[in-house]
């Protein structure tokens, strides 16, 4: 027998969650060690694979969740503070709204019971139409979750954002409850697409291994495409015009301002922001925006924040000063769709269309995937 065949074997014998019994955990024992899931982006998850389908989840928040095969038993020797998942995994509380598309391209969002969002902020179309059918319901914030829902529900799991850090009291009341608490870190991904990465920690958990790393290679070859072609070196503002009338723009080691970067543009504000903090934005006067901005190549609206513009009158309105912009003057205007946030899976096919809006000279560009020029 080959080499190969071996270790094709191996893998398939660690593959599903429906197992039986493992010899080492009847004993008390733990399971061998055999190998770790190899990562290109993403630095704040591990995963580790063990014998007969353990597997243990590590983050960079020092959590940890050991995945117990079905009928297996929990062995010793964990880490004291490891959290236990069994398989298999469902009537899941899903708080982190930035995993939602990640589950939905593994197609186990039938896994997910109760949402921290209702239907109408769901701009992801099967989910949207899970909650309106019935097959997902509504439990409440990350912040005011509905206990009594999710212990009816028997949620065995609640994937949180990072916001939990926020409602520490939330998050021991859910555990207390039994509940093991995910926290998705993927917004703390120094790269963007190690955002999308997480999807091979989702895939782990519901033995998609195989799906996850097809869809993440598909976004990881857009961007080893652009990295071949010629940098485009626009000058590029992102940002978006708050009801008081200031500017809000991302900070310049925000994962946008980096998706900009790796699309072969140049981001209007090379230095703004501090990075010690957790906050994506940095608000500033129109008059600090014109400064670094007005001969900006590029403007691009976020509406994701706001409401999403039809028109280059309707962005003046909001802020006189943009009539003097010369990406104005020069029709190169673009506004984000609402679903743009919430399409982690998606963010190398972002890069993408950011490298093609930059890269296009013609003028007759008008819509690419989640933007789209204003006129």
């Amino acid at each position: 027998m080959s080499v190969f065949m071996i270790f094709a074997i191996s893998v398939l014998n660690l593959s599903g969650c429906n197992t039986d019994p493992v010899k080492d955990g009847k004993s008390g024992h733990m399971p061998a060690l055999l190998y770790s899931m190899p990562l290109d982006y993403a630095t704040q998850f591990s995963v580790d694979y063990y014998e007969n389908g353990y597997k243990l989840l590590s983050f960079a928040n020092g959590d940890r969740i050991f995945i117990v095969p079905d009928g297996a038993d929990i062995p010793s020797g964990l880490d004291a503070g490891t959290k236990i998942l069994h398989c298999p995994v469902s009537n899941i509380y899903l708080a982190a709204t930035s995993a939602m598309s990640l589950f939905d391209s593994l197609e186990i969002l039938d896994v997910i019971r109760l949402s921290g969002t209702q239907a109408d902020g769901w701009y992801i179309d099967n989910a949207k139409k899970a909650m309106v059918e019935g097959k997902i319901v509504y439990a409440g914030k990350y912040n005011q979750p509905d206990y009594e829902l999710i212990t009816s529900e028997k949620c065995p799991l609640a994937v949180e954002s990072m916001m939990i850090g926020h409602a520490s009291d939330i998050k021991e009341q859910l555990e207390n409850l039994g509940i093991v608490v995910l926290t998705d870190q993927s917004s703390n991904e120094p790269h963007p697409l190690g955002r999308a990465e997480w999807i091979k920690l989702y895939g782990a958990i519901f033995d998609k291994e195989d799906i996850a790393e097809n869809a993440f290679g598909e976004q990881k070859k857009y961007l080893d495409d652009i990295s071949l072609k010629k940098t485009t070196d626009k000058t590029v503002a992102f940002f978006y015009v708050s009801s008081s009338g200031r500017i809000v723009v991302r900070k310049s080691e925000d994962y946008v301002s980096k998706m900009i970067s790796l699309a072969g543009g140049r981001y209007a504000f090379s230095e703004i922001g501090d990075n010690t903090t957790k906050t994506s934005s940095v608000t500033i006067d129109p008059e600090a925006f014109y400064a670094s901005a007005h001969n900006a190549d590029i403007l691009i609206y976020n509406s994701t924040i706001g409401s999403e513009i039809g028109s280059v009158e309707e962005l003046i309105e909001k802020c006189e000063l943009l009539s003097d912009f010369d990406a104005v003057k020069n029709g190169n205007v673009w506004c984000t769709q609402k679903n743009m946030y919430q399409e982690t899976t998606s963010l190398g096919a972002m890069i993408n269309s950011f490298y093609e809006i930059f890269s296009d000279d013609s003028g007759n560009l008008e819509e690419v995937p989640y933007l789209f020029k204003l006129k």
